[in-house]
Parts: C-alpha cells; structure tokens; sequence
C-alpha cells in the first residue's frame, strides 16, 4: 500500500552518501532538493555543501537543484554552488525531473535524486523513473505544511523499515 512511497536508499545525512561508489556503478548526474537536505530551510549554502559540489565537479558527476522554491531562494543558495538549477519545480510532478536530467546529459539510467520529503522528492523522483535516496531533515525548524506531512512520513516510513527488517531476515 504504502511502497509507492518507499525511498531506494535512505541515509542519515546527503553528507554520507558514497558519491564515489556511485560513480563506480555508473551515476553520472545527481538532482537535489535543497531545504532540509543540503542545508536548514532558508541557509545559504555552507562549507559542506560547497566542498560537496567540488567533490561531484572532480568525480565528473552532473549535478542540478530542483526546488520548489522561488528564484531568488535557489539562486541565494547557488552563489557559491555555481552548478545547474530548476525553481518553482512542481514536485513531484514528473516535468522538471526530466528537464533536469536534460540539462545534465543524463538519463534515468545513470541519474540520482536526492530529498528528504517523501511525498514530494522522492515520489517525483520514482514516478519519472530515477533511482533515490530519502535523508533525514537537517534541522527540525520548518513550514507549518511540512511539519504536518512528516507526521505521514512517520507511517510510511515505519513500514518501510519494517519492510527491510523483514528482507534482511530473509
């Protein structure tokens, strides 16, 4: 019922992510939400996110933003970023995913999405048909809208760890 929703991969942090292993297996371009998985809602991007994006430049892994937040946001958060970007992207409609793996050169086969909303990041993302990694929310502090959508995300992401539990027994 609820596996439509359910991430490829979750991970504590964006931070932690193998981004050198997934270029081994063939990843070459990777899409990213911003609030709450780069950097808190509303941050400028920090010395982590930076030396993130160097580090994808140097492996030769693509990158794109894809916010559904408006133009100024993305491109407060891009100055030091430097890398592609889609605002008011709609998510999870199907639209700017696609458009993101156009700018990129990418295709489903070799791209990554990566978010820490289930219902928006993550849905978009398999619906178009890309492999992706929910991460825990970076900071508690968020939209009265999204804070009501986590209370979702709890039940299905219950029953996706249970879910994986059960495939590790097995």
């Amino acid at each position: 019922m609820f596996d439509r929703f359910f991430p490829d991969d979750y991970k504590m942090s964006v931070y932690v992510i193998p981004f050198e292993e997934l270029y081994k297996e063939g990843v070459r371009g990777v899409i990213f939400d911003i609030d709450n998985t780069l950097v808190p809602h509303g941050a400028p991007a920090d010395p982590r996110a930076i030396k993130l994006f160097a580090r994808l430049k140097s492996l030769g892994i693509q990158s794109c933003l894809l916010s559904n937040n408006k133009e100024p946001r993305v491109q407060m958060f891009n100055r030091d970023i430097q890398t592609n970007y889609i605002f008011d992207a709609h998510k999870p409609s199907t639209k700017n995913y696609k458009k993101a793996m156009e700018i990129m050169g990418t295709d489903c086969g070799n791209t990554l999405f990566v978010g820490d909303q289930l219902f928006t990041d993550v849905w978009g993302a398999k619906r178009t048909g890309i492999r992706n990694i929910l991460v825990r929310p970076i900071h508690p502090k968020e939209e009265i809208q999204i804070v009501l959508k986590r209370y979702l995300e709890k039940i299905v992401l219950y029953f996706y760890k249970k879910k994986k539990r059960g495939s590790k027994k097995g």
